[in-house]
């Protein structure tokens, strides 16, 4: 072994535990105890902060330093922080331009094979800066998700039920029959990992939470690519989140409230606020369902007339009956049984 080849083999060990016996290090390198305390000094030279400690069990041990050396990085933990950064844009913190100037560093020293695997990791941010980050899922099935989108390969795969706890690990619920998509984007949004693709058995596109995904082998055949619905993924994505089909909400509506305008605007989301008056203003807004739209703006706890359609109307009436008969059962009495129905 050169000494380069050397040096590099003791920091990654040096990296790889908190402390490390001479002896053993010289063991491991296939050197004497003196090459290993020259090593060391070649280190620290260049900027390597190693703590030596003396005696019969006395060591080496790797400690931060005021400034940032050189690291190494295995395969996986390559790929792993790769991964972080092309993802940087759903976290802001206005480390955007840093992450790719960074990527492109890494990127710029990878063997070819470890570069096909990043190339292949092209990923779509969906949401705002700041959601929760995306949960564990083994780099393992997002290597392999991304491979298929790349090599345009079918992807047969078994999903897994989600369970009553939604923290729990994904395996726990009983598997369903093997499914066969074709994979086209692997998606960051909401703090989670998803798969876009298309089901070949349902023959219609589906988003696919990637930390129920088991991906079997082998891959099936090769397809032609298709372009997602409005041929834009961060709005099919975001349509879909919404319950349609197109990037905005299948039920809207209008209700005029009696609040002033500026203490509506920072709750109002995505709404739209118009001022009337000092005292009302007008408020429209979206939702997956009429019931749910009704239910959002009785947040405001406010008098409120409703402008329109005639369906927002009919939801108020609904959940305006529901919470009369729930109210019924206060205290801890039921309600008759012709009123629980």
């Amino acid at each position: 072994m050169t000494t380069t080849s050397r040096l590099l083999t003791l920091l990654s060990l040096l990296q790889a535990r908190r402390d490390w016996p001479g002896a053993v290090l010289a063991a491991r390198l296939e050197v004497s105890d003196r090459t290993v305390r020259r090593d060391i000094e070649r280190l620290r030279e260049m900027g390597y902060r190693i703590h030596a400690s003396l005696g019969p069990d006395g060591g080496y041990r790797l400690d931060a330093g005021s400034e940032l050396p050189p690291l190494l990085f295995d395969e996986d933990q390559t790929v792993a922080v790769a991964l972080a950064l092309r993802s940087a844009p759903a976290v802001g913190a206005g480390i955007g331009d840093a992450a790719i100037r960074a990527l492109a560093t890494i990127r710029q020293v990878m063997p070819s094979r470890l570069r096909h695997r990043l190339d292949a990791l092209d990923i779509t941010t969906v949401g705002r800066p700041g959601d929760a980050a995306p949960p564990d899922v083994p780099l393992e099935v997002l290597v392999a998700l991304a491979d298929t989108i790349r090599d345009r390969q079918t992807l047969r795969f078994d999903y897994v039920r989600p369970t009553d706890d939604d923290h729990a690990a994904p395996d726990v619920g009983p598997a369903m029959p093997p499914r066969r998509a074709e994979p086209h984007h692997l998606v960051a949004a909401g703090g989670r990992w998803y798969l876009v693709a298309w089901d070949l058995d349902r023959g219609d596109w589906r988003l696919y939470r990637a930390d129920r995904v088991r991906p079997r082998i082998p891959h099936g055949p090769r397809f032609d690519r298709r372009a997602v619905p409005g041929g834009d993924v961060d709005a099919f994505v975001s349509a879909r989140f919404r319950g349609s089909d197109v990037d905005a909400w299948p039920c809207r509506g209008a209700v005029v409230l009696h609040l002033p305008a500026r203490r509506v605007r920072p709750f109002a989301g995505d709404g739209t606020v118009t001022a009337i008056d000092d005292d009302t203003c007008r408020l429209e807004s979206g939702s997956w369902s009429w019931a749910a739209l009704a239910a959002s703006f009785g947040r405001f706890d406010a008098p409120m007339e409703v402008v329109g359609p005639p369906e927002l109307a009919d939801a108020f009436a609904a959940l305006a009956d529901r919470y009369a008969r729930a109210g019924s059962a206060r205290g801890g009495r039921q309600a008759p049984a012709s009123q629980s129905r």
